[in-house]
């Protein structure tokens, strides 16, 4: 019989010259996309690992099936323990980050592993970023370069890189993108995710790598704009007749993106939105363990990892 890890296991895969996504199904709670860059000089550039050390000593593997060393860089795309807890596993490589990717993930630490104790993470520990940068940082491939690009203030988290290779027209967008997973801002904004998929537009790539979910294309932004264009009509019609994030999710539920996955994050994506409605900037703290423990009382009970 089949287990759910063998169903879920993730696989590198060659999307454009030199570019590879590692993309782990089904893309829920905790099983995220990775990706391997690969220069004509032979340097070569992760991007994230996993959450758990089986699924990160399976990336390891293929992709040393894919290049002659190591990775020397791995890049975060945000401090997130799905995308970071692997990073022991590649020793060699130096580790770059947003400098609030760093900062979050130094007062994380292991937290996420909390949420779910039932999962066998194995052996991982946070790894910190050895080098941060603000705004943009430009990595050198040969002739090819990768452009990093922090879609701040507040998106999916206030330290969001996206990786961007201009010659392939291929878009790594972390968890500021998925695809038929529901998006997750309770440690950024509405406000923000909205500013960071118009910048990613304006990019015009031709593949998008999405943090959870199938590789697509530019349509996987418009997909993620509209639920959240849904999303802030959605509180603001709540906040007006009175009603609490939970009590408007329950009358009205996830509307016409009830199909994507993980549904059951409208509860701290409502209470994101109202806090903005109230006020709050993008990226202001909100009690994210209790209103984990609201959005499972919402689903019925402690959502699916399969990590």
């Amino acid at each position: 019989m089949t287990t759910a890890a063998e169903r879920t296991a993730g696989r590198l895969t060659e999307i454009a010259d030199g570019i590879h996504a590692f993309v782990q199904p089904d893309g829920g709670w905790c099983v995220n996309n990775a990706g391997l860059l690969v220069g004509g000089d032979g340097h070569s550039v992760l991007v994230d690992t996993a959450a758990t050390e089986r699924r990160a000593r399976r990336l390891r593997a293929q992709v040393l099936r894919t290049v002659a060393a190591p990775p020397r860089t791995l890049v975060t795309t945000h401090f997130h323990g799905d995308h970071t807890f692997g990073h022991r596993h590649f020793p060699e490589a130096l580790v770059v980050a947003h400098d609030n990717a760093r900062t979050d993930m130094a007062a994380t630490g292991l937290g996420l592993t909390r949420l779910w104790p039932g999962v066998d993470w194995g052996d991982i520990a946070p790894t910190l970023p050895h080098l941060t940068y603000h705004d943009t940082l430009t990595l050198h491939l040969g002739e090819d370069r990768a452009e990093l690009i922090h879609l701040g203030p507040a998106a999916h988290t206030t330290g969001d890189t996206a990786v961007w290779l201009p010659r392939q027209r291929v878009l790594f967008t972390g968890d500021v993108v998925m695809n038929g997973v529901t998006p997750f801002c309770l440690m950024g904004s509405v406000s923000g995710s909205l500013a960071a998929l118009r910048r990613l537009r304006a990019l015009n790539p031709l593949t998008v790598v999405p943090g959870h979910g199938p590789v697509g294309g530019p349509e996987l932004i418009d997909a993620d704009e509209e639920y959240f264009h849904h999303l802030a009509r959605q509180a603001g019609r709540g906040a007006a007749a009175g009603l609490t994030p939970l009590e408007l999710a329950r009358a009205e539920g996830p509307g016409p993106f009830a199909d994507r996955l993980d549904a059951e994050r409208l509860v701290p994506n409502l209470h994101r939105a109202y806090a903005e409605l109230a006020g709050a900037q993008p990226g202001a703290a909100l009690d994210v363990g209790a209103l984990f423990e609201e959005m499972s009382a919402y689903h019925g009970g402690l959502p699916t990892c399969h990590a």
